[in-house]
């Protein structure tokens, strides 16, 4: 049978352009549709956008800073949104291009519009237009939900954070995991006043609890009104601003409502009934360790699949597919072990392998805990706290997990990651001779386990 492309991808972001632009060199014929920004959520609306902005949000506290180290006159100055905002589209944009030319110089075809499947190996562009092609790769990744309460339209989704036109002067972000975590951050930083509301007693679950407390903390100290164990139950025009009504009886008025309260496959209408392709329950595309659907010539990646819903992972499954399929080089992504970072401030979140409670839970463990106050901010008069731990399996001696708190944890836990990942054990981290005066340090320098622990009985 005779096929307009050998691999057609419905969605430029990172994973799709990825996948399409290693078929392309492999010598596939490729087209691809992007109903939207090339380069998807975290070029357009997500990583890039944020870390700036997390980038901006630190001009105040390095004043700061600045001031506690002999410059009594050091101050940030008010921080204007116009121009931060022009300088930010204008790199979105350059990277919106790179992205498309990215994948044309390989070979590829670019549509910009949406497509839907019309059968296991066709797509139907908006236009009308009916494409065939061998294999089928399905990247479109995810969308925020919305919590499902009256009056939720009149918030916002963290897609709408990049295109506000002015920054409010009161906020409610509603969430408690990392994307809440880090707007809340970002807002507060830039000199808006910002409340945070979270149903649970803590931030960040599924982290490692030592770090949930210690961002909790953080928020707070920082400046953020964190209210713990508060669910917004109602939304309602309050003049120019929005009344918000809590479970507990309360209600507040803010300029803006933000929603981080989660995010789900973005499925809906793309035909995957018609092609034949099976979902789980919140939409999710299910596929093997290949990527593939239970249609053999559907294949998909990244967040639409809900496996490990970080960028550099949708971007591996992407390349490991298009090497499988096109490349003759078989291969697929471990997804048990996989590193990543929480950009709070001043001190981000660092993790890789199992928090401590995982590892209890997984046998006889060792845990390695260091907390103290970096040199840096201590000599600054500030009294934040670091933590390096590590937990050590005690039959194997490998380090099975690494949770950092501190400045520039997202760059440390990168460079913990490649040890932890080729299976070091903690007598090999100490092999390595410390680099001093650093936080790093730390991670090579524990000698002595804080506490141990054996596996839970049953």
């Amino acid at each position: 049978m005779s096929f307009d492309y050998d691999l057609f991808v419905i969605g430029g972001g990172s994973g799709g352009v990825r996948a399409g632009r290693i078929a392309a060199t492999h010598g596939a014929r490729v087209a691809l549709a992007e109903e939207s920004r090339m380069g998807g959520t975290c070029v357009i609306r997500g990583c890039v956008p944020k870390k700036l902005m997390i980038f901006a949000s630190t001009a105040p506290a390095a004043a700061a800073e600045a001031r506690g180290y002999g410059w009594p006159e050091a101050s940030a100055g008010a921080f204007s949104w116009d121009a931060f905002k022009g300088k930010l589209d204008t790199e979105l944009n350059r990277l919106e291009r790179a992205y498309t030319s990215g994948i044309e110089a390989a070979g590829g075809v670019v549509f910009h519009q949406r497509a839907q499947l019309v059968g296991p190996h066709e797509v139907e562009l908006a236009d009308g237009t009916r494409i065939s092609a061998k294999h089928i790769l399905i990247a479109v990744g995810g969308r925020p939900q919305r919590p499902g309460i009256p009056g939720e339209e009149l918030g916002m989704i963290s897609d709408d954070m990049f295109l506000m036109e002015h920054l409010p002067g009161r906020v409610l972000v509603v969430g408690g995991g990392f994307i809440a975590c880090e707007f809340a951050t970002i807002f507060q930083g830039l000199g808006v006043e910002t409340v945070l509301s979270y149903r649970g007693d803590k931030v960040l679950r599924g982290f490692d609890d030592d770090l949930r407390i210690m961002a909790s903390e953080q928020l707070a100290e920082i400046g953020i009104d964190v209210r713990l164990q508060t669910t917004p139950t109602r939304l309602e025009q309050d003049g120019e601003g929005i009344r918000v009504h809590f479970a507990d009886g309360s209600n507040d008025r803010f300029d803006q409502v933000m929603f981080a309260t989660g995010r789900a496959p973005y499925t809906k209408g793309l035909g995957l009934e018609a092609a034949g392709v099976r979902t789980g329950d919140n939409g999710r595309i299910l596929v093997d360790q290949w990527s593939q659907t239970n249609v053999p010539s559907i294949f998909a990646v990244g967040d639409v699949t809900d496996r490990v819903n970080l960028t550099p992972v949708a971007i591996r499954e992407g390349h490991d597919f298009a090497d499988t399929v096109f490349g003759g080089k078989p291969h697929f992504m471990d997804h048990g072990l996989v590193a990543s970072a929480v950009y709070l401030r001043p001190h981000e979140i660092g993790t890789i392998g199992m928090t401590e409670d995982e590892a209890i839970r997984h046998g006889r463990i060792e845990v390695y805990d260091a907390r103290f106050r970096p040199m840096r901010s201590l000599f600054a008069g500030s009294d934040a706290r670091v933590m390096m731990k590590l937990m050590v399996d005690e039959e194997t001696r490998r380090v099975v997990g690494c949770q950092i708190f501190g400045p520039e944890a997202g760059e440390l836990i990168q460079m913990a990651a490649i040890p932890i990942t080729m299976g070091a054990t903690k007598e090999q981290f100490d092999q390595a001779v410390a680099v001093h005066p650093t936080l790093a340090e730390e991670l090579v320098t524990m000698r002595m386990p804080t506490r141990r622990h054996e596996r839970p009985e049953g």
